[in-house]
């Protein structure tokens, strides 16, 4: 079962993140990270292909997006807060948007 963050946790697997332009969420326990592409394309791609690990991982991002620009939010409804799950996918949605853009 998937638990919160530990505070040991939170602080060596957050960190690294915070430094890739994720920002800790003031209003809720979620870490967010606005996306810009080359294009709407590239953009609509990136989500196509994080969906498919979404989905393979059950484990959904809120995300809006406007032409190349997507914002991502990221948090465990189950636990009411972040989770490995939600480390686990926002590097992946890093090591994702790296691809798009090389």
């Amino acid at each position: 079962m998937t638990e919160l963050l530990s505070d040991t946790a939170r602080k060596t697997t957050l960190e690294p993140l915070l430094k890739t332009g994720w920002k800790l969420d003031s209003n809720r326990d979620a870490i967010k990270k606005t996306f810009k592409f080359k294009d709407f394309a590239d953009a609509f791609g990136w989500m196509t292909r994080a969906a498919i690990w979404a989905e393979k991982w059950n484990h959904h991002p809120e995300w809006f997006n406007v032409y190349k620009t997507v914002e991502v939010t990221l948090t465990t409804h189950d636990v009411g807060g972040l989770s490995t799950l939600d480390v686990k996918l926002a590097r992946k949605l890093d090591t994702l948007a790296g691809e798009a853009r090389a």
